[in-house]
């Protein structure tokens, strides 16, 4: 049979539309069965006219087919086959769908690398991934054993939530009031969140004064980063902040063992608003950080601060830490109005150049990271230990911590009267404090209350109303 025009690829599903009756026109309605009909597209049909194939030789718009040119009114269509899909020169954007596609008919071949990112995983779908991927301990806020509230901090260093300090310097004037807060971004789910109320403002600060939030980390936590080395990997910060005091805060990576940092900027657009800030830093090629207990890397999420850190220029890299470059020239100041609040939840840092999911982690298994910097081994009415005396007015209560801590941890235990006790030879003694609160070890400690007793006496001491005793090996 003969063709004008292009050949068409014919497969299935195959119809037959009515024959056009000619009249002189170049322009005619397709019909099957009487009725108007759509093809998919021009390449689909197959015209016969005059015994001749008119394959592509047309043009098709909605239910009308035109052949450019008039055809005369003696001429004969022999048919129309409409073929489905028919000529496939390219597929249109959006056209293939699912029901298209056979099983297994995409192959690894075929998925480029990095092609496929977190986003595109839903949560848990990548199973035995490793656990712990957050590098912040307590990032979502959930462990407080200090107590939930504490009021007029500034003039100090102060840790409320475990973790994350208050870090101050060359004591500013300001005041807050740090508490764990329910206030939580919603679904998301967290229960708590850091708060700071500011209750004494400062519009302007003297020189070293500054005012930030931070979390230290040891170096041996950090080794898979591979830092100095060409294969360092990227790290990526994420957090969720909210404040009424809108504007730009400077978030720092600090080195604190090598004299480096690495400063990043984000804003809080819309007052009294959750918002989810997230920040890519790139790995440090150049230098190594120290395998050991100490602190290797600061997270510090700036709040206020005086020209000494604010009047150069940002350091967005790895390099020297000079003051000057620390802290954006913009920075707010968090502490300027009393009306001023700013809560932070759901920190995680981990490797790699996109934020996953928050690795939400059991409450006891937080607790205990927690406990390796800060362990409250009694408080109100509970038990210490037992006490025995060797000698006359030399006793001793051991005391395991939970988990190894960081360090050889110092002791406190507030003095008060009669806030503690011991059960001796049948009848309870009060005392006010202990007269030797020895470092220990990482793993338990000694103490003395300096009592008086007989050798191979012993006893069971308690924390009495407002008596504590406390071990913290914080960094």
């Amino acid at each position: 049979m003969a063709y004008i025009g292009r050949d068409t690829d014919k497969i299935s599903n195959v119809e037959v539309l009515d024959n056009i009756t000619f009249d002189g026109s170049s322009s005619y309605t397709l019909q099957k069965g009487g009725s108007n009909f759509t093809p998919s597209s021009a390449n689909t049909l197959l015209v016969s006219i005059d015994g001749v194939v008119q394959a592509g030789n047309f043009t098709v718009s909605g239910s009308t087919i035109d052949f450019g040119t008039a055809v005369a009114g003696t001429s004969t269509c022999d048919f129309i086959l409409h073929y489905g899909i028919g000529l496939i020169t390219s597929v249109s954007d959006g056209t293939v769908t699912t029901a298209k596609l056979a099983d297994s008919s995409v192959t690894a071949a075929k998925i480029t690398d990095s092609t496929i990112t977190a986003a595109k995983l839903a949560s848990g779908t990548v199973q035995n991934q490793s656990a712990f991927k957050n590098i912040i301990i307590n990032g979502d806020m959930s462990i407080a054993q200090r107590g939930t509230s504490e009021s007029g901090v500034g003039a100090s260093d102060v840790y409320l939530i475990d973790r994350f300090q208050l870090d101050v310097n060359a004591t500013p004037s300001a005041r807050f009031t740090m508490s764990q807060d329910t206030d939580v971004p919603t679904g998301q789910g967290f229960s708590k969140s850091l708060k700071l109320d500011c209750t004494t403002a400062q519009t302007s600060y003297s020189s070293s004064q500054l005012i930030a939030v931070v979390q230290r980390i040891e170096g041996q936590n950090l080794q898979y980063l591979k830092y100095g080395t060409s294969s360092a990997q990227s790290l990526t910060l994420s957090f969720w902040v909210k404040s009424n005091k809108t504007g730009t805060y400077t978030l720092e990576l600090d080195q604190a063992g090598n004299g480096k940092d690495y400063s990043q900027t984000y804003t809080i657009s819309s007052a009294n608003t959750w918002e989810k800030k997230t920040l890519t830093f790139d790995g440090d090629t150049a230098t190594a950080l120290a395998n050991d207990n100490t602190e290797e890397l600061e997270v510090n999420f700036w709040l206020a601060a005086s020209s000494d850190f604010t009047s150069g220029t940002l350091n967005t890299s790895w390099n020297s830490t000079v003051n000057a470059n620390r802290v954006s020239p913009s920075q707010v100041n968090i502490a300027d109005s009393t009306a001023n609040e700013w809560y932070i939840t759901g920190v995680q840092l981990e490797a790699g150049t996109t934020a996953s999911d928050f690795e939400f982690l059991p409450y006891d298994v937080n607790l205990q990271r927690c406990q390796r910097y800060y362990y409250v081994h009694a408080t109100g009415n509970q038990i210490l230990g037992i006490m025995w005396w060797y000698q006359d007015q030399v006793n001793n209560t051991i005391m395991h911590f939970p988990v190894e801590m960081r360090t050889s941890p110092s002791a406190s235990a507030p003095s008060g009267t009669n806030n503690y006790r011991v059960f001796h030879n049948g009848s309870v003694r009060y005392f006010s404090g202990f007269s030797g609160l020895q470092a220990g070890s990482p793993h338990a400690t000694t103490i003395d209350s300096g009592l008086t007793g007989s050798g191979s006496d012993c006893g069971r001491v308690e924390t009495v109303g407002s008596g504590k005793m406390l071990f913290s090996a914080e960094l």
